[in-house]
């Protein structure tokens, strides 16, 4: 599976005037999204939108405009718009069940995002959602990938897409998943301390099985529930012998550590597998932690050369054929994406 056009709304300058050198920093620990002016949407439609879905249907109409004929939309998001489902479930109080607007309801179904973005392009083909929380974008990919298999000169439109709602982040702070400590990104991996900060973002993606003029080859995807280091080790093992590559032939591992002490030893068993001449890069100092920062992870590389202030040892240089992603959410979830370029 081939990527040809991707696009990014992410914390950092990554939608108009690309810019990955120059770093924002984060407040009261979170990683807000830079959201531009989304030209294409019209201003009574976008005044409706809850926030994720501005940032899913922003970051997909520049792609849809661009290419006619998409056959797809298959959308990742853990929670799509949790802010509003959580103010339609207030006005259910509020109102005592009485006569509620429903623009609140509609914009926080999960698979709003590719709906609305189907109704705005005008595209009744394949529309789909994935809520796999740490692995609906991972999950989103393995689709896309069976669809092309069935409908070789198809193409789709994947992406991934979850924002910062007061509701979830609460409860993932109550839970430990965020620092208590007041914390900047720059400083991230030097916080020997639980939880991590929270972010949001959306990425899409153009995929079909034409390699002319591609951006990056999706080689394969693995994912797997563990909380067990060497199970994650032996699967990445089994997952590059089933691919033909050897750890020293990856030229980069672009991982998802976020800061939080918890979760470091799964990230350092990884790294162990791999050769002294590959590269490893951490991505969340820019990011934030959400559920599919791996869509961003895969811009990313998509977008080309790396800054330097990405690279945790080694670096590649211009020439990167052999990517491979990891992330782990919650200590449980794991995934795998390999890239070649």
């Amino acid at each position: 599976m081939y990527i040809h056009q991707h696009t990014c709304i992410s914390a950092q300058q990554t939608f108009d005037a690309i810019d990955l050198n120059t770093i924002k920093e984060s407040v009261n620990n979170k990683l807000l999204a830079i959201e531009p002016k989304y030209e294409g949407i019209p201003p009574g439609i976008l005044r409706r939108m809850g926030k994720a879905v501005r940032l899913g249907v922003g970051t997909a109409l520049p792609v849809i405009k661009n290419n006619e004929g998409i056959d797809g939309i298959i959308i990742g998001t853990a929670n799509g718009g949790m802010e509003d489902c959580i103010k339609f479930l207030n006005q259910i109080i509020d109102y005592e069940e009485g006569m509620l607007t429903p623009g609140n309801f509609v914009q926080s179904t999960p698979n709003a995002i590719a709906a609305q973005t189907g109704l705005m392009a005008a595209n009744k083909s394949y529309n789909i959602t994935h809520v796999h929380r740490g692995l609906a974008f991972e999950n989103s990919l393995l689709d896309a990938m069976m669809m092309l298999k069935e409908n070789p000169e198809a193409k789709y439109l994947v992406g991934g897409v979850d924002e910062i709602s007061a509701y979830n982040y609460n409860i993932d702070y109550l839970e430990g998943w965020y620092k208590k400590e007041k914390i900047t990104n720059t400083g991230l991996y030097d916080t020997a301390s639980e939880g991590t900060m929270a972010g949001e973002g959306a990425a899409m993606f153009l995929v079909n099985n034409n390699n002319v003029n591609a951006s990056a080859q999706i080689k394969d995807i693995y994912t797997i529930h563990t909380t067990d280091v060497l199970l994650v080790k032996n699967a990445l093992t089994v997952f590059l012998k089933k691919n033909k590559i050897a750890p020293e032939n990856i030229d980069l591992l672009l991982n998802g550590e976020n800061g939080d002490n918890r979760l470091l030893k799964y990230y350092t068993g990884v790294e162990s597998i791999f050769h002294q001449r590959t590269a490893i890069a951490r991505y969340k100092h820019m990011t934030g932690e959400f559920p599919t920062s791996t869509a961003i992870a895969l811009w990313l590389i998509c977008h080309g050369r790396l800054p330097a202030q990405m690279f945790k040892s080694g670096y590649p240089g211009t020439t990167m054929q052999h990517i491979l992603i990891y992330n782990n959410y919650k200590g449980i979830q794991h995934g795998f994406i390999l890239i070649n370029k």
